[in-house]
């Protein structure tokens, strides 16, 4: 008996340091209780130039969740669906971080990753991208190159769903053209 109470006890300890492994994001991302609100709309003109002495980075996201980008360590906003937003940033280095907001907390998490470096008065183009596919019994290989990096793949919910995430540095092209055919996103972190 009290070698089966010992393993419980064993367990117990372990549970705790499970679930905070859980939580631990990329140093790129920022807390993960910050939730956001996301609505978009048809927008006729672009995202203005970047301040002076200032970078540009436009995030864009594909797939119907709602996704949160991280600069630096903090969040700076979502977006759900084909949309994109900007935000300003200085020049150097920079490490970003893009990932699935769960309201569920059914979704494990699954976060992509990159690094750059701005030069000022350029523009950035990043996107995200979520797949969901049946589950055949494997994961979704992520994607590999330059200016990618990826979150890997999980399980969602033991369903058998698999799921992938993304996060690709554009071509200037493609990314004009995003702005140009998606929407606008704009966010606010929920009280």
């Amino acid at each position: 008996m009290k070698s089966r109470l010992a393993v419980l006890l064993l367990c117990a300890a372990f549970v705790p340091a499970a679930q905070a492994r859980a939580t631990i994001l990329p140093d790129a991302c920022g807390d993960d209780k910050v939730k956001f609100d996301v609505k978009t709309e048809t927008s006729k003109t672009a995202p203005a130039a970047p301040e002076a002495g200032k970078a540009q980075i436009i995030f864009s996201g594909k797939g119907s969740a709602v996704i949160r980008y991280g600069v630096d360590g903090a969040w700076v906003g979502a977006n759900k669906g084909n949309s994109y937003f900007a935000v300003t940033v200085d020049p150097g280095l920079h490490h970003l971080c893009a990932g699935w907001q769960s309201i569920s907390g059914k979704v494990e998490k699954n976060i992509g990753v990159a690094s750059f470096t701005a030069e000022k008065g350029k523009v950035y183009y990043f996107e995200a991208e979520a797949e969901m596919n049946g589950g055949g019994g494997g994961l979704v290989a992520p994607a590999t190159g330059p200016g990618v990096t990826a979150g890997g793949g999980g399980y969602v919910g033991g369903v058998g769903l698999v799921f992938s995430f993304t996060l690709t540095q554009l071509d200037e092209d493609t990314g004009k053209y995003r702005v140009k055919a998606w929407k606008l996103a704009t966010s606010k972190p929920k009280k």
